[in-house]
């Protein structure tokens, strides 16, 4: 096989989303507006290199708030906390600066109005999910967690003519369709959120990596083994036809044996992933006999967020912008 007609295509839209970007700058911003340390609760986004890299400039992880010393100020992440999270912040008399993703605050208020309204919830999802959590804390008495389409047969309402479904922002579309179907198979009355649950930047990267897949020998997904959306996007590119895929935290992880007798490898990245480390796959790809990639743009992104409020009435105004 010549190296002339080997091809490497980069998917787009890719790596990190508005949530990611304005969870990250969060955390550099109240670093410098208050020194270090400042906490975080749980990984501020599923990617290992953010996380580190925030660890070296005097950021604190941890699981939980009792980790963290009366009065400090701490960052919750962007997959979103339950009540109870806020109400033991204020407890403990915490500085906390709330990152959660403008787009999972969104399904936390459709919690809450369902289930004023005595709807019980359908929530799709994946158990133990942070994000998933925080949903669900917001009404636990009405929600129930569906985490795939073969559940549905083992799902239980109370009223089938009052319930509705809400969803994690980072799964597969294609899957969290099936799942609807099935359920509204089951529950014909059964509602929709007012808009789609699954964030912008999910859709677009796995309609992105859809466009690719299909004449790629083998598929990089750059992105962490908790990141659910990267998780999604190694399933999305095989089933579109990929005739194999991977998930790599970076470009140490990619093996030799992949790209044995491959011509064309589509490379792409989940929604908190920093373009640095896609760039260090496409280099390793070129020392390996890769020409350098083309990108194949699907949509452009140009949605960006305020920062959190807690952190906005600190900042100088010409910081407030980033």
């Amino acid at each position: 096989m010549s190296e002339t007609s080997k091809r490497v295509v980069v998917a787009a839209p890719r790596g990190y989303c508005a949530g990611v970007d304005r969870a990250v700058i969060t955390v550099e911003k109240a670093l410098g507006l208050y020194g270090a340390p400042v906490y975080v609760r749980k990984q501020i986004v599923h990617n290992k290199h953010v996380v580190e890299r925030l660890e070296q400039r005097g950021a604190i992880f941890v699981e939980e708030l009792d980790e963290v010393p009366l009065g400090a100020t701490v960052v919750f992440s962007a997959h979103g906390v339950s009540p109870a999270v806020h109400a033991e912040a204020s407890e403990r008399g915490l500085k906390a600066i709330d990152a959660t993703c403008p787009l999972v605050t969104k399904v936390h208020h459709e919690a809450k109005r369902f289930a004023k309204q005595d709807v019980e919830i359908l929530l799709i999802g994946h158990a133990g999910h942070e994000e998933v959590e925080g949903t669900t804390g917001e009404a636990p008495e009405h929600i129930t967690l569906v985490q795939s389409p073969d559940d549905v047969a083992d799902v239980e309402v109370k009223d089938p003519e009052k319930v509705a479904w809400l969803s994690q922002t980072t799964l597969s579309v294609d899957e969290t369709l099936e799942t609807v179907r099935k359920l509204r198979e089951k529950y014909p009355l059964l509602m929709d959120p007012p808009s789609d649950d699954i964030c912008y930047a999910t859709s677009n990267r796995q309609a992105a990596i859809k466009q690719i897949a299909g004449h790629s020998d083998l598929v990089i997904v750059v992105g962490s083994s908790n990141s659910s959306n990267s998780v999604r996007l190694v399933e999305v590119a095989l089933e579109a036809g990929a005739k194999a895929a991977y998930r790599v935290d970076n470009a140490s992880e990619v093996m030799d044996e992949w790209l044995e007798g491959v011509e064309s490898v589509g490379v792409t990245s989940g929604a908190s992933v920093p373009d640095e480390l896609v760039e260090g796959v496409l280099a390793h790809l070129e020392s390996k006999g890769f020409p350098p990639a083309v990108e194949e743009r699907l949509t452009e992104e140009s949605l960006v967020f305020a920062l959190p409020p807690e952190l906005r009435k600190d900042l100088p105004k010409n910081a407030l912008r980033h």
